[in-house]
């Protein structure tokens, strides 16, 4: 299959039929001309070694080496291969909080929409070093891979909802434990988990999964999303209420969070509308010994370009050769 890396050039490619075209309203105007001149029979015997034929030869020529070279101007590319890729760096899972709580709006202009900014942020700020994602809510799942394809990063934080995980409630336990086992095998050192949630638990212990990942030599942060006052859900134009028809009122739980991340020998950061919490995070990364991996990769296009060059250099060539003069009669006629 090709692929054109500079796909927007093939535009041009739709000036090639205007080109014979405008060569035969030349000639037309041409015609009219020479009529008003005088005879147009007595005007081709006067040049003898003109050819019209050859005229046509040459925009035939000319409009075929303008094709290959508009389509070699665009990069046509084929065959990408599988590369092995070795990088430095740490590995991140981060692991989202999709419950319907992170809907309250005490961020702008939502919790879960603020957390993802700041996600795409961190994307930004990331080199070399390996990301994997997990959203949860009542259970967590791996919605990216651990992997160094940032672009794909984005593409799938744009997708997240509170309707990516079907079963709601707030599980954090089962989402550490789930990116414990998103990591790849060949790291062993530096390995973070960043935990963005309100810490409103429902569902499990998450200080025993955060001592587990210590354990591993994994560091577990938390990111604290929402106000200790609390604020209400909005759901479907309307506020969450619960069976007996009251508000439900979502809080910030920084006690568990900050247990949290004392037990995975991390860090609590509450999150600010202008400061996430990422950044010093990123920092810490930083500081932690960078360990080779070895990715495979489809990759390394083959060019193609210089080919269609070359051919339309031949036909220009060519063109240029051809002129626009009878051929000489032979000396033995």
């Amino acid at each position: 299959m090709i692929i054109f890396a500079q796909h927007r050039i093939l535009l041009f490619l739709f000036l090639v039929p205007l080109i014979p075209v405008v060569y035969a309203l030349m000639r037309s105007a041409r015609k009219k001309r020479i009529r008003k001149f005088g005879d147009e029979q007595l005007v081709k015997e006067l040049m003898p070694s003109w050819s019209g034929a050859k005229g046509w030869v040459r925009v035939i020529l000319f409009t075929l080496a303008f094709f290959f070279f508009i389509v070699g101007l665009a990069r046509p590319q084929m065959g990408a291969k599988l590369e092995e890729r070795t990088t430095k760096g740490a590995e991140v899972m981060i692991a989202l909080d999709v419950s319907n709580s992170m809907l309250a709006q005490d961020y702008s202009p939502s919790r879960l929409d603020r957390a993802k900014l700041a996600i795409a942020r961190l994307v930004d700020r990331l080199k070399d070093d390996r990301l994997g994602l997990v959203v949860f809510a009542g259970r967590s799942f791996v919605q990216l891979p651990i992997t160094t394809d940032y672009i794909s990063a984005k593409m799938f934080l744009n997708t997240i909802s509170t309707e990516s995980v079907p079963v709601q409630g707030t599980a954090i336990g089962e989402a550490i434990s789930t990116c414990i086992r998103g990591f790849s095998a060949q790291s062993e050192k530096s390995r973070v988990i960043i935990v963005i949630t309100d810490g409103e638990n429902h569902e499990d212990d998450p200080v025993a999964a955060a001592k587990d990942a210590a354990e591993m030599g994994i560091k577990v942060y938390t990111i604290g999303v929402g106000s200790v006052e609390g604020q209400p859900i909005p759901m479907g134009g309307e506020l969450l209420k619960d069976k007996e028809g009251n508000i439900v009122v979502t809080r910030l739980d920084e006690n568990t969070l900050r247990s949290i991340a004392e037990a995975g020998n991390g860090a609590y950061i509450h999150a600010g509308n202008e400061e996430f919490g990422l950044n010093p995070i990123i920092d810490d990364i930083r500081r932690l010994e960078d360990e080779e991996h070895t990715s495979q990769v489809f990759e390394a296009y083959d060019e193609q370009y210089m080919y269609f060059f070359a051919i339309a250099l031949a036909l220009f060539v060519l063109e240029m050769l051809v002129g626009n003069r009878k051929a000489k009669k032979q000396l033995f006629d």
